[in-house]
């Protein structure tokens, strides 16, 4: 049975002190009512050792939200897998739009992270999905397909089973559009049938993949009852403890 998961992506958003802050209270919340589904939060850098360490034995784990492509060296304001690892953190989101389209990260720069990221015991949470245009030209599924061959379907069957897929429509991203439910429910299932193309379909089946893309409580309940959406990667609604609860509490 795949994971059913929420996750928050802070991006760059909070000091330390409020993501401590903000953190706290979601322990705090999810204690007295326990989640249906994994709860994970993407924190920025600065924020993982201490954040890591203070919810280690409550049900919420902890991401990154990127690491660097080299195992370690004279990259000056990189920070890598192992480094991440050592915090306590989880999980890494790796290939979202963001870095995609502002940091230049091109599918061979991800390979090489993805790998790494593995290689140091992480989870990868793998972003994919297309812009505005790509949509409008009707290629969401050529361009997902080739983002998936470009960075991750090299991976051993044992090694996919540390992967997580996040499909981003980019023009769904911070901009109040949401893809229908039934626009998300036809690229996910897409998304599933070329996972088992490569790697059979029991380990399809196996794959949680999230919807991101201004998902929050009042569209998250038909979102999640789609039979191939198994979850969000949430942004914006995940930087208020409430609004992140709701979204979790669409799993009940």
């Amino acid at each position: 049975m795949r994971k059913k998961i929420v996750a928050g992506n802070w991006k760059m958003n909070k000091t330390l002190q409020e993501g401590v802050a903000l953190a706290t209270e979601l322990k705090d919340i999810l204690a007295v009512e326990k989640p249906n589904c994994e709860v994970i939060i993407g924190t920025p850098f600065i924020h993982l050792a201490t954040i890591s360490e203070m919810l280690k034995d409550s049900v919420v784990a902890v991401s990154a939200q990127n690491c660097a492509n080299k195992a370690s060296g004279a990259y000056t304001g990189e920070v890598s897998a192992a480094m991440v690892k050592s915090t306590g953190a989880e999980y890494v989101i790796l290939g979202h739009s963001e870095r995609r389209e502002y940091y230049n990260e091109t599918p061979e720069i991800l390979k090489e992270k993805v790998d790494l990221a593995l290689e140091n015991g992480l989870k990868v949470i793998f972003c994919i999905g297309e812009s505005l245009a790509q949509r409008e030209a009707n290629e969401q599924e050529a361009v997902c397909k080739a983002e998936l061959m470009g960075s991750v379907f090299h991976l051993s069957p044992e090694q996919w089973k540390n992967i997580v897929i996040a499909y981003e429509p980019i023009w769904a991203i911070g901009t109040g559009k949401t893809a229908t439910a039934d626009q998300a429910e036809e690229i996910h299932a897409f998304i599933r049938q070329c996972v088992a193309e490569v790697y059979g379909a029991e380990a399809a089946d196996n794959t949680s993949i999230l919807y991101g893309g201004s998902c929050k409580a009042s569209n998250a309940p038909e979102l999640f009852a789609k039979p191939d959406i198994d979850g969000g990667l949430i942004g914006g609604a995940s930087l208020k403890a409430p609004d992140f609860k709701g979204i979790i509490d669409a799993w009940k």
